[in-house]
């Protein structure tokens, strides 16, 4: 038997959603927790049960609004231990600032080191993650990281596509994810060649592969804009492709990215709820959500009963 006292799961005002969803799987209720604000919009965090000695999970993803939901993070994870908790892991589902992970030019920080570094000093033990934008990520931390893959359940979706179905990859740095996906469902691999000109915006410029009556399945780790994907889907179109899927872990949606994604060309796309949806996407009849709640859920299991997390890293 674990060592670290009673399984408690809290959450803040990120996606408090995917925490039911976790706690429904694992037959628990979320612990509770205020987190509101002051009138001067200072985060006000207080944690409603007694945590001495318990194993404590807090669920938030850090999306928007990023800072005040990172600010949520750090104060829950100090309240906890400064409450004596026995054991805190942190589930983030989506790490903020991931793709500021080195300098591109001089003068600019590493955003997602500053923010692994906050983490460290809240007092946490473990960090819980999926999908994180560049896996190297995982050694600016000094505590143990489990970088989980949403392979698991997106790839349960996109099965029933068999060999009709060709993975995607928008650009030469996501590869790999796509061999891998498409090696699991025994689909064909495409590469599409581009040139960001400017940041969040590219240009698609050609397809590596054959894609020509195919389900072409344009996969990648986030939608932040929607510029990347939508050039992609545009470009696989004119190459003869007899349907477009886009198919992404964290649907970030910045920007004009949901009405482009509801113009483009794409029948589909599937994104996961580690963010939750916008209203405004929850009304565009393209996006289906597939829950990862069973996995971290899974995964939160492992961690308390000192189990394998290493059995849910599939790629």
């Amino acid at each position: 038997m674990p060592g670290h006292g009673e399984l408690k799961i809290i959450t803040g005002n990120a996606n408090p959603q995917l925490a039911r969803g976790i706690c429904e799987h694992l037959g628990m209720t979320v612990s509770p927790t205020l987190v509101c604000t002051f009138s001067d919009g200072e985060s006000r965090i207080e944690i409603g049960d007694n945590v001495r000695g318990d194993d404590v999970f807090v669920v938030q993803p850090t999306c928007a609004p990023v800072n005040h939901n990172l600010m949520e993070l750090f104060l829950m994870l100090d309240a906890l231990k400064r409450a004596s908790v026995g054991r805190v892991t942190a589930v983030v589902p989506y790490y903020g600032y991931a793709r500021q992970d080195r300098k591109v030019v001089p003068r600019v920080p590493i955003s997602a080191k500053m923010v692994a570094d906050f983490i460290n000093i809240s007092g946490v033990n473990r960090l819980l993650t999926i999908d994180l934008h560049s896996g190297q990520i995982q050694g600016f931390f000094n505590i143990p990281v489990d970088n989980l893959f949403a392979a698991e359940v997106l790839l349960t979706y996109l099965q029933q596509f068999g060999d009709q179905a060709v993975v995607v990859s928008p650009d030469a740095g996501g590869t790999e994810r796509a061999r891998a996906y498409a090696k699991r469902i025994g689909a064909d691999l495409a590469i599409i060649d581009k040139r960001r000109d400017t940041p969040n915006k590219s240009q698609a410029m050609r397809v590596i592969g054959d894609v020509q009556g195919k389900v072409a399945v344009v996969l990648d780790d986030m939608i932040d804009t929607g510029g990347t994907m939508v050039e992609a889907a545009k470009v696989l179109s004119e190459k003869g492709a007899n349907r477009v899927v886009a198919c992404a872990t964290h649907p970030v949606l910045s920007g004009p990215a949901v009405e482009r994604m509801e113009k483009s060309s794409f029948a589909e796309i599937v994104v996961t709820d580690t963010i939750p949806l916008s209203e405004r996407a929850r009304a565009c009849s393209k996006f289906k959500v597939i829950s990862v709640a069973s996995l971290l859920a899974k995964a939160i299991h492992n961690i308390h009963t000192e189990s394998s997390v290493s059995v849910l890293f599939s790629h």
